[in-house]
């Protein structure tokens, strides 16, 4: 992880997301410890109780769970309940206005596959 920092949103909120990232993407597996609190401070020269508050969102999210003298631990389940919530995000708040910008352009289906390589993902024209 790296301290590139915002001021959109506190720090430990900033730290959560990179944590949650790292599970969607398999970076961070589900059984894997994180971090300890106070190398993630050290390490993003941030306060330990900046660390240690975005870890406690993390376990109240039932994301990672807290194993006493061991550290912290992504759950089972962890990145299908993240990729399932980013889906319903998704298509709850994006997808309508991306509806809205290709009814707003008058694409059509066929735009939207030429656009994509023909369907084929990973390859655009």
């Amino acid at each position: 992880m790296t301290p590139d920092w915002t001021d959109e949103q506190p720090i430990y909120r900033q730290l959560r997301d990179k944590v949650v990232t790292a599970i969607m993407e398999g970076s961070l597996r589900e059984g894997e410890a994180l971090p300890s609190v106070r190398n993630v401070a050290v390490d993003l020269s941030i306060n330990p109780i900046t660390a240690s508050k975005a870890y406690q969102e993390l376990v109240m999210e039932g994301l990672v769970e807290k194993r006493r003298g061991l550290g912290m631990f992504v759950v089972e389940g962890a990145q299908s309940k993240l990729m399932e919530a980013e889906r319903t995000r998704f298509l709850n708040e994006e997808w309508p206005r991306v509806m809205e910008v290709i009814r707003r352009l008058g694409l059509s289906a066929e735009d939207l596959l030429k656009s994509t390589g023909g369907g084929q993902t990973g390859r655009t024209q």
